[in-house]
């Protein structure tokens, strides 16, 4: 099966005169159901109708280079918001662009979907535009702009378009087809559970619950809040109500979410005839740098129940954990393992989460998924029920394939999820045979305090699961590390709560490369302790770190042993509080040595604890001053 038209000749080439659906991405055109409009659009395919690719249009030529299509058009922004993917967290322009052609920034605008909606709208004024993908879930309700800074409105009302779905949407875009096809109109489809629609207010559905408007939430942060809540509150396919939100002159409709697939309409979604790679067309550029991971990689799972504050899953894929079969896996790795540039490796088989087969508990089917509370945080509901029987023997089947060398999970894993099971051969055998050298995990902090903000369990469990991994991984004889993700300035981390993280990491010798500063996307609820300095289900004020200094000390602590950091980590520690970690002691994270500002003028004799040293420094031979760091220098270079 070939790629889906991206040109007229292509369409020629099918006999097509005139496309049904023609979407249009911020990606490169990638056929891989790691990308959402690869899925859609094979959907698309699978119903019967005819459907074509324009993928980041800049020119108005790109954008009428397949016509116009017979229903609608279907737009998203991308795998990826567009401003997270054209901006650092420092809102520095990106250079680089895992989903463009040969890597490189710049092939999508700023707010993508709004560019693409207004252009086809100019180009297209009697075509009807249904939106979709992360960037449009994320956006739709009213919502907080990191990079404005401001509350922006829902998408819908900005990009103009007449519907908008919401989270995982296959099942959403085969029952849209099928109303367009039999003669309705988008701007008249107001029964379709998944999606979004813009209508006057007196049309407003009966029982809905009600977000306070735009303009209230935009200039009430306990309004926003509260929302917020609401919003997260009512994602649940079971007893989800329809949320809305006034805008203006118009309300703002969320139908309730879509319903889950079930495992053999997964395992279609996933079995649909995808090319599996980026289209030859950007051979002459490289290629598209975001297939490379994925390419050998399988999904066999999506949702989350892990519901971590900071993380859109919940709002997007939802809570309620979605699997395939385990034949359809294991397919997928046979046809894999049968590509010619197949080097014997399957890098992950993952998921949001990797290591979640089941639900958390038996009671979601006909309950839903519990609001306001969470499964794993702070502590593990006691009605959790930890099995990882079903991943290890998929797992075990892969292993056996023929030409599979090495079978890796490179996923998240959560590693309390694992604590819980009783039975610890998925433990012990992750460590034997998918841990590629590194194995990364996602402690994110060692403060309890930001931990229970961040909605992660306490540092306790992250401490015992090491203690386990080190001590399997010396039974099969492998040199193995773990690599903690971690995050400095999240909501309620001030440069204390740091200093703990940065004390944390010199006991366990944890030394991250590379570190993230929490960045405040749309949709989280994470984003609206940001803007608003309140938790939205506690409404208790949270303390926000905003200042550039004072973020820079908390990155700067995580990186502490870094010779360039020296002296923002003293600044730190001095406000902090916290001068006793600056010495000699084997506890202490920097020494005096070069530090203008330590120890004070008026300290003389004593070290950073207070203590007299006069008597101790005719035995201490550490060098001590200037000189004394020089001589240490030159002997170190001698040796």
């Amino acid at each position: 099966m070939p790629f889906l038209p991206i040109s007229k000749q292509d369409m020629k080439e099918r006999g097509i005169e005139q496309l049904d659906f023609i979407c249009l991405t911020g990606d490169a055109y990638c056929d891989h159901p790691s990308f959402g409009i690869a899925i859609i659009s094979r959907m698309v395919e699978s119903c019967g109708f005819s459907v074509g690719i324009i993928a980041q249009p800049v020119t108005d030529e790109d954008y009428k280079k397949l016509g116009e299509p017979k229903y609608c058009f279907l737009v998203s922004g991308g795998n990826i918001d567009s401003m997270v993917s054209n901006y650092t967290v420092f809102k520095r322009k990106r250079w680089d662009d895992a989903y463009s052609p040969g890597g490189k920034g710049g092939k999508r605008p700023d707010r993508a979907l709004t560019v693409y909606c207004r252009k086809l709208k100019e180009l297209f004024p009697d075509k009807e535009i249904a939106v979709g993908g992360l960037e449009a879930s994320l956006r739709r309700f009213a919502h907080y702009d990191y990079w404005a800074d401001k509350v922006m409105p829902s998408v819908l009302v900005d990009c103009g378009a007449e519907l908008l779905m919401y989270g995982m949407g296959e099942l959403t875009i085969v029952q849209l087809c099928n109303a367009v096809s039999s003669g309705r109109k988008l701007k008249d489809i107001h029964d379709i559970k998944g999606t979004c629609y813009l209508t006057e207010p007196k049309n407003t559905p009966i029982g809905a619950a009600q977000c306070d408007s735009f303009e209230i939430v935009s200039e009430n942060k306990k309004a926003y809040a509260k929302s917020c809540r609401l919003q997260y509150d009512e994602q649940d396919e079971v007893y989800g109500r329809t949320i809305v939100q006034r805008h203006g002159d118009m309300m703002l409709v969320q139908n309730p979410p879509q319903r889950s697939l079930t495992q053999s309409e997964f395992d279609k979604a996933y079995e649909l005839p995808y090319m599996r790679t980026y289209h030859p067309v950007y051979e002459k550029d490289g290629g598209v740098p975001g297939i490379q991971e994925v390419e050998f990689s399988i999904t066999h799972n999506r949702g989350c129940f892990g519901y971590c504050n900071f993380c859109s899953i919940a709002l997007h894929q939802g809570r309620r954990i979605q699997t395939r079969s385990e034949e359809s896996v294991v397919n997928e790795a046979i046809d894999l393992s049968k590509k010619p540039n197949f080097k014997g490796y399957i890098h992950d088989v993952g998921g949001p989460t990797a290591n979640f087969r089941r639900p958390s508990c038996d009671k979601q089917e006909k309950q839903g998924m519990c609001k306001g509370k969470k499964c794993l945080a702070p502590t593990p509901c006691p009605a959790v029920k930890a099995d990882h029987t079903e991943y290890l023997n998929m797992l075990r089947r892969l292993r056996s394939i023929k030409n599979v060398k090495r079978v890796f999970i490179r996923s998240g894993i959560r590693y309390d999820y694992m604590m819980l099971d009783k039975n610890d051969e998925f433990f012990k055998e992750l460590v034997e045979h998918h841990v590629s050298g590194q194995l990364k995990v996602a402690p994110e902090h060692a403060s309890n305090k930001v931990l229970d903000l961040m909605g992660k369990p306490h540092i306790e469990v992250y401490e015992e699961f090491e203690k386990r991994f080190y001590k399997y991984t010396k039974e099969c004889g492998k040199e193995q590390y773990l690599v903690p993700y971690l995050m400095s300035s999240h909501p309620g981390c001030t440069v204390k709560e740091a200093v703990e993280l940065a004390v944390f990491l010199k006991k366990h010798g944890i030394r991250p490369e590379q570190v993230q500063d929490f960045y405040p996307t749309p949709g989280t609820i994470s984003t609206a302790m940001y803007y608003t300095g309140l938790d939205p289900y506690t409404m208790q004020p949270v303390y926000v770190p905003r200042s550039p200094g004072e973020k820079q000390m908390q990155r700067a602590l995580l990186q502490y042993y870094k010779k360039e950091n020296k002296p923002i980590v003293a600044a730190a520690l001095i406000k902090a509080g916290r001068r006793d970690l600056i010495g000699y002691g084997k506890d202490c994270l920097i020494t005096p040595d070069g530090l203008d500002t330590y120890p004070d003028k008026n300290r003389k004799g004593r070290t950073d604890n207070g203590k007299n040293t006069n008597a101790k420094a005719k035995n201490d031979k550490r060098p001590r001053g200037k000189k004394g760091g020089q001589r240490a220098e030159q002997n170190r270079k001698k040796k």
